[in-house]
């Protein structure tokens, strides 16, 4: 799971990314935020999966791409797996690792996001660089 227990406080504050209510359960939410390095700015998606909160960098470890093709959605029409909407690898929503697909063995990238009290996602620690 990518949500951490003991969050950095400097970053709860500095880093909200959307209310939780704003991500339907068992979906997932894409959002962008500033490169720390002063790149282009960087896309996540913050899954809400059965009672849980999970973040990963919103690109397919085969390509790079986003994982959606349409907007805020992630999972595929079984409701298991998230999708890669290009060439369709399946993803474990707890852990990010590719159980089928040409990424097969290899996972996306966490991010770690929690809630605060006030009901918002938030980055609990840096973002993952060169990736």
């Amino acid at each position: 799971m990518t949500r951490s227990s003991r969050p950095d406080q400097s970053l709860r504050k500095s880093q909200r990314l959307c209310r939780l209510a704003e991500i339907e359960e068992d979906e997932g939410k894409s959002l962008q935020v500033p490169d720390p390095s002063g790149g282009p700015p960087r896309e996540l998606v913050v899954l809400r999966w059965e009672g849980g909160l999970y973040g990963y960098l919103n690109a397919c470890p085969h390509l790079g791409v986003p994982l959606e093709m349409v907007p805020d959605r992630f999972v595929d029409a079984a409701g298991t797996h998230v999708i890669c909407r290009t060439h369709g690898a399946l993803f474990v929503p707890e852990t990010g690792y590719c159980v089928s697909g040409p990424c097969a063995g290899r996972s996306l990238t966490p991010v770690a996001v929690d809630v605060d009290a006030e009901g918002w996602v938030v980055l609990t620690a840096p973002l993952p660089s060169g990736v």
